[in-house]
């Protein structure tokens, strides 16, 4: 099916106390991977590029990876711009066919945040791209993104409740939290009461950054507190790392390609899967379609010569 926006699937989300998935691909095979694990589920998914992967691949490449992969797909994917900075950046998404777009502003006072995000709606709302913003600083590493723990802060929620009346076209609100981009070296400190707070007073989705090394039950409570959308970034590119290292430790005589791109790609879908069933999303979609009958994934193309 055609990439969609992550508006209305994120509202039936909100609505069903379920969250979707957020992969943050670096290429077509990361990105393939994910929607296979999607469509096995029976699970809405979001395909989440950096500026830094846009930059690296280019808009065409990107957007036609996805495309492809959405029209064989018998489930819902979007296609999102994450942690967008750059406003030319953000524009060229909106027009190559990004399905929706982040424009982080968290660094900047209040006002020239909500004046920048009146912008990327004004560009976005009228394609149907849904735009994610985001107050308070996440802090740890994200792309070429760093924030200090110190200079980390929790959003305010009169601030979010203003924000979010002022943009009600907003698909999805991203509040810091106490979550942190990459791994954490200690235990988070999520504020979970004011996920329920910032929920209640915007009434719209929430974002969950920073779900790579997230407990589990921190993750459903997230979700029950009003997160409808969970990002997982550094644990899909530590799999995609690790998925063809361990196999070539223990095949190191074994210099077919193919081999190890086909165990770096299972150790994806099987990483995407279990997230996608953390979130509460497998079997929220019924097959529709090319592929609609079954969660038969797309044909896997990276399958080996048998005859070597």
């Amino acid at each position: 099916m055609p990439l969609v926006s992550m508006k209305p699937m994120l509202a039936a989300a909100l609505e069903g106390r379920y969250a979707v998935a957020a992969f943050n691909p670096v290429d077509y095979a990361s990105m393939r991977a994910a929607v296979e694990a999607a469509v096995a589920e029976q699970a809405p998914v979001i395909l989440q590029t950096s500026a830094k992967t846009v930059k690296y691949h280019g808009h065409q490449a990107l957007a036609s990876w996805a495309r492809h992969l959405g029209e064989q797909a018998a489930v819902p994917v979007a296609l999102h711009l994450d942690h967008g900075k750059d406003l030319e950046l953000i524009r060229r998404c909106i027009e190559t066919g990004w399905t929706s777009v982040m424009i982080d502003a968290s660094d900047k006072p209040f006002e020239e945040n909500l004046a920048l995000t009146r912008r990327v709606l004004d560009m976005a709302v009228p394609k149907n791209v849904g735009v994610e913003a985001e107050i308070g600083e996440i802090g740890g590493v994200e792309e070429d993104i760093i924030v200090a723990a110190a200079a980390a802060h929790l959003c305010d929620p009169n601030q979010a409740a203003a924000f979010c009346k002022m943009l009600p076209e907003l698909a999805v609100f991203a509040p810091a939290c106490g979550t942190a981009h990459g791994y954490y070296k200690g235990e988070p400190k999520v504020a979970f009461d004011l996920l329920t707070d910032i929920a209640m007073r915007t009434g719209l989705p929430l974002a969950l950054h920073g779900g790579t090394g997230l407990p589990d039950e921190t993750v459903r409570r997230c979700i029950a507190s009003g997160c409808a959308k969970v990002n997982i970034s550094t644990n899909l590119k530590h799999v995609f790392i690790d998925g063809f290292c361990d196999y070539h430790r223990d095949h190191p005589h074994d210099y077919e390609p193919l081999n190890l791109i086909r165990a770096q790609h299972e150790a994806m879908v099987a990483m995407c899967r279990e997230k996608i069933r953390l979130c509460g999303g497998a079997g929220k979609c019924q097959a529709q379609g090319p592929a609609a009958g079954g969660a038969t994934p797309p044909p896997n193309y990276l399958t080996p010569p048998s005859h070597d």
